[in-house]
């Protein structure tokens, strides 16, 4: 199992620019789709967090629909707050192989329990929010009532 084959298909609305079977993409037309800079993709390939992405006979990069599916859950894993070490250590186990599961399943287990304590966080910081708001509410119709 190569690390584009963990990535699965329906991970949401992943949409490609382009249908199956003409799925070749320059790092520009990458960066374009992802919203990620050609640098950003460069460093991702050259710390390990990209797998090997072919080269024309020119040696320009040429990205695969299964490349733009991967970028797709590492920037899922980006948004959760997970931190790079952590997504290049993932990409570095699916690489290993089928015997990594248990290991990869910790791994995300851990980041998602992070994820949840981050989220609780937020709501008891949107309830002081919305408290606040409500209070400046009630005074602004009080105000206009006299």
């Amino acid at each position: 199992m190569t690390v584009l084959d963990s990535a699965p298909v329906s991970m949401g609305s992943t949409t490609h620019p382009r249908p199956t079977g003409q799925d070749r993409y320059t790092i520009s037309e990458v960066a374009a789709h992802t919203g990620l800079t050609a640098h950003t993709l460069r460093w991702y390939e050259r710390i390990g967090l990209m797998p090997h992405v072919d080269r024309t006979h020119t040696g320009q990069r040429c990205f695969t629909n299964r490349d733009l599916d991967w970028l797709h859950l590492v920037g899922k894993l980006r948004l959760t707050g997970m931190p790079v070490a952590d997504m290049v250590r993932y990409a570095e186990l699916v690489r290993e192989g089928e015997h990594t599961f248990p290991e990869r399943e910790e791994l995300l287990t851990t980041h998602r329990e992070n994820v949840r304590e981050r989220i609780a966080e937020l709501q008891s910081t949107l309830a002081v929010l919305d408290y606040k708001i409500d209070v400046y509410a009630d005074a602004r119709r009080a105000s206009e009532r006299v």
